[in-house]
């Protein structure tokens, strides 16, 4: 078939770059497909697509031709489709969605030729499922030749002459049981937990001739998902570990982290971006390397563009705040001239028997600067941390994790309380000491506590700002704290115990790259201290980075 020869001599010629995924495609290949002459191209199928979609949609590019010939592979014993499921994975921008569009039409339409083959598209938001269906809408409304081969709505797709539809569907698979599609496209299958629903979904394939599932998308962070899955199965093709026609793997990614530096290894995960360049690939690559420029400024959005624009993830979507050595940037000393700047104060006080965390944070031109103090219960430091045995060297029961709480004591970063239980007025007398320092109006804290805290400091004055739900936050707050490490913007002065919080917490992305932070170890590796810090970003709107007291002084001066 000319346009898989094509593509395969354009890697041989070193004219196009292959990520090992594809190499391993077209060693597949060659060993158990090409060489088979048990199959063959259906040519005449093949080419009416391609014309189809390059007349009425958009100039197809050689890899999407390649991509289009294994959809019309057939067994020579009975003619029917070789290949049932097909897994599209490339970098976003590649034209996955275009291309579908006008796949779809085609096996639709009278030019394919099988009566009522249907065909559903689905994603997890109506949105993203419409997608296709609306542009062939488009591009039907747009000739007067496809009007009369094909009706068109907002929802749905028909071919006159076949009375094949096309309609959109979401993920949630309830109801859906008895669908007599021909083919079912899978957009987005990066947000798929399981396959709970994909399967109801093709569980009427079979009733019509040449049934096929398509599994497009980019790659997510959703871990030991569907998607691994899908790729495991690939690679298991790939090296031969299972049955050549399991599924159609393809599967463009840089091989390496590293290699997202290198503009000319792109191509690897985005093959829209081989050479010659359409005008819409030129484009495409510019807006890339916009984003990737901006990775300097902006590095929290590097995994972002890791994920959809390289097609390299994580392959744990869990990763600490930031990098020790980063962390340990926040040790420079509080600047003297700090006075009468306002603040925002946070309190973290989550349980009432081991650990609770105030903070003050200012702007300080570039910087943030924060001051902290935590408290802790002596029974829970020394059941955890051996704190009554650290004058004598002696055994430390429990204490798995050394933590020098008597050293942090005695440079005033933690009072150690003799009570059972921690007092809320000791956040509070704290932050109103805090006052002779700076400008505190506002006091942020979560839900969970300001019931009970809440009238204490609305009652001496202060604005609470309560956050309802915590883990939305993290989100909002991640660019700010993913940006301020790496350039050194945090300035905690010698705060060992707030180091220590912080290299605590552990980064989770969920399946819509959003983070949030939880505890590496639920009870020892404590995260009150960065709590607190992070409660402070969530108001830094609402101050400036001047002496405000320093400035009512001089106005005061004045003379008129």
């Amino acid at each position: 078939m000319r346009y898989v020869d094509e593509y395969i001599d354009l890697f041989n010629n070193g004219k196009v770059q292959f990520n090992q995924e594809r190499i391993d495609l077209i060693n597949y290949l060659k060993k158990n497909i090409l060489s088979n002459p048990e199959l063959y191209f259906n040519d005449t199928q093949i080419v009416d697509c391609v014309k189809f979609i390059d007349k009425w949609y958009f100039p197809l590019q050689p890899f999407q031709k390649f991509l289009l010939a294994f959809v019309f592979l057939y067994r020579k014993e009975d003619d029917t489709a070789y290949y049932r499921d097909f897994l599209w994975m490339m970098g976003r921008g590649a034209g996955k969605n275009g291309l579908i569009s006008g796949l779809s039409n085609y096996l639709i339409s009278e030019l394919h030729g099988i009566p009522k083959y249907n065909g559903s598209i689905i994603a997890n938001s109506e949105d993203q499922a419409k997608t296709s269906v609306i542009e062939i809408k488009q591009a039907i409304e747009g000739s007067e030749t496809l009007q009369r081969a094909f009706y068109a709505t907002n929802s749905l797709i028909r071919s006159r002459k076949t009375q094949s539809e096309l309609t959109y569907r979401t993920s949630n698979g309830n109801t859906k049981d008895g669908l007599r599609d021909g083919f079912v496209i899978f957009d987005e299958i990066h947000q798929y937990a399981d396959n709970s629903n994909t399967k109801v979904h093709i569980s009427g394939l079979g009733k019509t001739a040449d049934p096929r599932v398509f599994y497009i998308g980019t790659d997510g962070y959703v871990r030991e998902g569907f998607i691994d899955g899908l790729k495991k199965k690939a690679r298991k093709v790939l090296a031969g570990k299972a049955d050549p026609d399991v599924i159609f793997p393809w599967i463009c990614k840089i091989d390496d982290r590293d290699e997202y530096t290198d503009p000319t290894k792109w191509e690897k995960a985005n093959p829209m971006l081989s050479k010659p360049r359409s005008t819409y690939a030129k484009g495409l690559l510019r807006e890339i390397t916009r984003q990737f420029r901006d990775l300097e400024e902006n590095p929290s959005d590097l995994e972002e563009f890791m994920t959809k624009r390289m097609d390299f993830p994580s392959e744990s979507m869990e990763s600490s705040v930031a990098p020790y050595d980063e962390i340990k940037r926040t040790n420079q000393p509080i600047p003297k001239d700090i006075a009468g700047r306002q603040a925002v104060a946070a309190v973290d006080f989550a349980s009432t028997r081991d650990f609770i965390a105030a903070a003050v944070t200012a702007k300080y031109g570039e910087k943030l600067v924060t001051i902290t103090h935590q408290w802790a219960t002596k029974w829970f430091v020394d059941k955890y941390y051996g704190y009554s045995h650290h004058e004598d060297n002696a055994a430390r029961p429990n204490a798995r994790i050394q933590v020098p709480i008597a050293k942090w004591q005695d440079t005033g970063l933690i009072t150690i309380v003799h009570e059972t239980t921690l007092a809320p007025e000791l956040p509070l007398n704290w932050i109103n000491e805090m006052q002779a320092q700076f400008n505190i109006s506002t006091v942020v804290m979560d839900n969970y506590r300001a019931q009970v805290m809440r009238q204490m400091f609305e009652n001496v004055g202060y604005t609470v700002n309560v956050i309802r739900n915590p883990r939305s936050v993290d989100g909002l707050l991640a660019t700010i704290i993913d940006d301020g490490f790496p350039k050194g913007r945090f300035v905690w002065g010698d705060n060992p115990l707030l180091r220590w919080n912080t290299n605590n917490v552990l980064v989770k992305i969920d399946s819509l790259g959003n983070k949030h932070y939880e505890k590496k170890e639920p009870i020892r590796r404590k995260t009150d201290g960065f709590q607190a810090f992070e409660y402070t970003l969530y108001d830094l709107e609402s101050i400036s980075d001047v002496d405000v007291v320093g400035d009512l002084d001089m106005f005061a001066g004045l003379k008129f």
